[in-house]
């Protein structure tokens, strides 16, 4: 069976994309490859998004942040936006098969003392589960 490929597209690729990356390598099994570029790439992963998958032992630790045209060629079966700025850079990506937009908040950009940007993190964290978990349950074979 051919793993079907998905490319997770946010504007930093440094917390949300990395964070689903992580969960679809996590729990999407040998049906599923999982990549993650930025629109305009950070060049680092949040060290709280790491910190936020840690706490489900799921290490993105090794993970980078890369451009989209990382990728330019290849071929995804899916290509999954989460955030406005991601769906609006890369409207015409040849190599996408379907594409998903999932609208998620950047907790980058939570403020406060280290626990409520932890919060923050947590939050979108559980969001981008809940959204992995249900595009496993519609899109498996």
């Amino acid at each position: 069976m051919k793993r079907k490929r998905v490319l997770f597209l946010c504007s930093g690729n440094s917390c949300r994309s990395q964070m689903a990356e992580g969960f679809l390598r996590s729990l999407g099994g040998d049906q599923f490859e999982a990549f993650s570029a930025g629109a305009q790439p950070a060049g680092w992963v949040h060290p709280l998004a790491i910190r936020a998958m840690q706490e489900l032992s799921i290490d993105i630790s090794h993970h980078t942040s890369k451009s989209l045209d990382a990728f330019h060629g290849q071929k995804f079966d899916y290509l999954i936006t989460l955030c406005d700025s991601a769906r609006e850079a890369c409207p015409t990506y040849a190599g996408a098969g379907e594409r998903l937009h999932w609208g998620l908040d950047d907790p980058a950009h939570a403020q406060g003392v280290d626990e409520q940007k932890m919060a923050a993190f947590r939050r979108v964290r559980d969001e981008i589960r809940r959204r992995i978990e249900l595009f496993l349950a519609t899109h498996h074979e």
